[in-house]
């Protein structure tokens, strides 16, 4: 099959992909945003479960395709040599911050522009906007000359199997191990309670997890060349990075402005993360209106508008800087086992958690 037809089919299944998730993350309100402040507000654990049950089932499928031949988890944009620390630190605080300001993750924004909200179209735009300053915009001059000057350069790459391989550990067990006992420990964690899940939090969670490992499939092995026709060299067709991608959607709604702007431009195309994310929008659109809960809302004051503001910048920057959010980073960057990954998705917890302590501060100062 010639490359144009296969790009085709990589995109169709990118929307599909996303579709599946849009429809899925609304039905089961998969929200990471909201499984933070479920544990602060209510110490309610079933939907931050939901969340670690789909990290769990993506490292394992992506470890099952790893080993089996079918991708190469070390092609990703995850596994570099370089270990950004402070943009992965910076970025992540920045990115759990700004996702409770505007009342949920790129992913959540996505979700809720197919429920008719308002206030995420907002969001979705200035998110856009900033993400790009960020890429390649005045923002990203600070973030190239300054926080990416502050890294290690890791030889073998930041994958956790590889730093086992450096301690003893056979180079083909490494990672079956790590994904093992990483991703059959969030199992253990996610069902050992004594609370039964629903049918739709697993659902959720499996769901999500399969689907992120499945978009490794799509552009990892599907969508591979070993030989581009045009440049001779090895490609990944209809990918942003030119690498290996999954499931992210912060850099891919700066991407979609800049194909809608651009337009008439022959060299931009839709890509494997613009497809994923319109495919997010139309699937939720899909079950709002099955479900019947498709509604148009907007913003309830100037406070309201100040918040989603703020958090959509604080989102597009911190979304680039860390390279990934919740899920590009928290799922499809987890996945891989790569270090800087966990240290994002740790940073964005606390920063989620930092946000929650704010808005407390506040609520209680206006009392």
């Amino acid at each position: 099959m010639d490359p144009m037809s296969t790009a085709s089919i990589v995109l169709w299944l990118a929307f599909a992909l996303g579709a599946a998730f849009g429809a899925v993350a609304s039905h089961t309100r998969f929200c990471t945003m909201g499984a933070v402040a479920d544990i602060v507000n209510l110490g309610d654990w079933t939907r931050m479960r939901m969340w670690l049950l789909a990290i769990a089932v993506a490292i394992l499928g992506s470890a099952v395709l790893h080993v089996g031949g079918q991708i190469d988890l070390d092609k990703s944009i995850y596994r570099t040599p370089s270990f950004n620390w402070l943009s992965h630190l910076l970025g992540g605080l920045s990115f759990g911050f700004g996702m409770v300001l505007a009342s949920g993750c790129g992913a959540r924004t996505l979700v809720r522009i197919g429920a008719g909200n308002l206030k995420a179209l907002v969001v979705f735009i200035v998110l856009g906007l900033v993400a790009y300053m960020s890429m390649r915009g005045v923002l990203g001059v600070f973030r190239v000359q300054v926080l990416e000057q502050v890294s290690m350069y890791l030889a073998a790459g930041q994958g956790l199997p590889a730093m086992l391989v450096r301690f003893g550990l056979a180079p083909r067990a490494a990672l079956p191990l790590c994904a093992l006992v990483i991703g059959g420990g969030l199992l253990a964690f996610v069902f050992i309670s004594r609370d039964r899940l629903s049918f739709d939090i697993v659902l959720g969670g499996v769901v999500v997890g399969l689907l992120v490992t499945a978009g490794w499939y799509v552009s990892g092995h599907l969508g591979y060349l070993a030989e581009d026709p045009e440049t001779l060299q090895e490609a990944f067709l209809a990918t942003n990075s030119g690498r290996m991608e999954s499931l992210t959607f912060v850099a891919p709604q700066a991407y979609t402005l800049e194909l809608l702007m651009l337009w008439s431009d022959s060299s931009r195309r839709v890509t494997f993360a613009i497809a994923s994310g319109l495919g997010v929008i139309v699937g939720s659109l899909a079950h709002a209106l099955c479900s019947g809960n498709f509604r148009w809302e907007g913003f309830h004051d100037v406070e309201d508008t100040v918040n989603h503001l703020v958090g959509a910048v604080l989102m597009g920057f911190g979304g680039v800087v860390a390279m990934g959010c919740t899920i590009g980073q928290g799922i499809s960057g987890v996945s891989t086992l790569a270090v800087g990954s966990f240290l994002t998705l740790f940073s964005i917890i606390a920063g989620a958690r930092l946000a929650l302590a704010y808005q407390y501060w506040r609520a209680e100062r206006a009392a």
